[in-house]
């Protein structure tokens, strides 16, 4: 009898927080479509229960928080995400809005998606050895889960078009100096540790008038965020085009066969 695979998310209750660790550490955390059902799954359980009033996001292992999108799965022509739900997004995550708090700790490098989902979050938490970067414009893709609108809300514009358009990545003490994330941790103290007790501080908060500030803060009405309608159309665009483009085929492949891309002239 053949093995069950493993499941791409662990949960762990701790008092009224959730840990949710994104369980593929030999793929970098990398997305597939167990990852965005495990962490998609989670995030609705944690709106779902009374209990639970804070959630903390991590990656197994120590090299990765996310890695981004399985880009070998995508070249396989592999769906990653959500078979049910497919309208929460990348991850599960980054359109799937619950009005628990939510803190990302980011326990080495988040890139392309993995950046997106720390965007996605309400709070971060880094290790110092982290970093973060949309790369997507190297592999002929674009930062389509949210990235290209929400890194421009979040950094100051110039250097968000920095990040958007080199692909280069940022480290953790220079996105702690431009606000986009909110503590460093010292590489060998426990990211996730320090997460929780960040988590600890909301969760002696009524949790009622927790929910309801996170709920206008993000300008959300039943369970969307009503303010980011248009940039997701936009976004969703943009992409159908890029994806669908001899660039978006390159750029998975070369990756999958360890060599520079060829890009073709227009």
């Amino acid at each position: 009898m053949a093995d069950e695979p493993a499941p791409g998310a662990l949960t762990e209750r701790r008092g009224n927080t959730l840990i949710v660790t994104i369980n593929r550490p030999e793929a970098r955390n990398a997305v597939n479509a167990a990852v965005s059902v495990g962490v998609g799954d989670a995030l609705q359980q944690a709106q779902d229960d009374p209990d639970i009033w804070a959630v903390v996001i991590t990656g197994a292992g120590d090299k990765s928080f996310c890695a981004g999108a399985d880009l070998k799965a995508i070249s396989r022509g592999e769906n990653i995400f959500h078979p049910e739900h497919p309208e929460w997004g990348f991850a599960g995550y980054v359109q799937h809005f619950i009005d628990k708090p939510v803190i990302a700790a980011v326990n080495g490098t988040a890139l392309g998606g993995g950046s997106e989902m720390a965007l996605a979050s309400d709070l971060v938490v880094a290790q110092r050895g982290a970093a973060f970067g949309l790369p997507e414009v190297k592999r002929g893709l674009v930062a389509a889960a949210g990235g290209m609108f929400r890194i421009v809300d979040q950094l100051p514009r110039k250097i968000a078009m920095q990040l958007l358009l080199t692909g280069e990545p940022m480290s953790a003490e220079e996105a702690l100096r431009w606000g986009l994330i909110n503590q460093v941790v010292d590489d060998g103290e426990s990211v996730l540790e320090a997460a929780v007790a960040l988590a600890d501080r909301i969760t002696v908060n009524a949790p009622l008038a927790v929910q309801a500030s996170k709920r206008v803060a993000a300008g959300a009405d039943d369970g969307a965020i009503t303010g980011e309608l248009d940039d997701w159309k936009r976004s969703n665009r943009e992409m159908r085009v890029v994806f669908t483009s001899q660039d978006a085929m390159e750029g998975p492949l070369a990756f999958a066969q360890k060599r520079a891309p060829v890009w073709k002239a227009r």
